[in-house]
């Protein structure tokens, strides 16, 4: 196996028992990790439109709008105009903002646990590594 098969191989053999893992731990909160990505974007970055929503996370626009219209259903989202009427906008509601701050909290000893043993260079590293590795892939 070459270095780089290594690599990809322990990549997806993380993967998804990680994404497994981060499901169960949101289902208290009705949500799976797709629509945790959603709601993390628009706490750190504030309304998208659902295009832009897509792009971000290299998907469909119609994913989008079914993760966003459940989100909605939640209370946790809201649409709102856009500077261009045709355009809607995805923002989180207040309760939407309480709530990621929750989970936030509440995955925040998984994600330790996840990372224990590992130097906080060896993560900035990685996560480096895993941009880079993305906008090859994307390019």
């Amino acid at each position: 196996m070459t270095i780089e098969q290594h690599f990809f191989n322990e990549y997806r053999l993380m993967y998804r028992p990680f994404i497994n893992q981060i499901n169960m731990q949101l289902e208290k909160y009705q949500l799976y990790s797709s629509q945790w990505a959603v709601l993390r974007l628009l706490m750190e970055k504030g309304p998208h439109s659902l295009v832009e929503i897509a792009n971000y996370m290299f998907i469909e626009k119609p994913s989008v709008t079914r993760l966003v219209q459940k989100l909605v259903e939640l209370g946790y989202v809201e649409t709102v105009a856009g500077k261009d009427k045709r355009e809607k906008l995805v923002q989180l509601t207040a309760y939407g903002a309480n709530t990621v701050q929750e989970i936030q909290d509440h995955l925040k000893p998984f994600l330790e646990k996840a990372l224990a043993g590992v130097s906080k260079q060896n993560i900035e590293i990685a996560t480096q590594v895993l941009a880079k590795i993305c906008a090859n892939i994307h390019q």
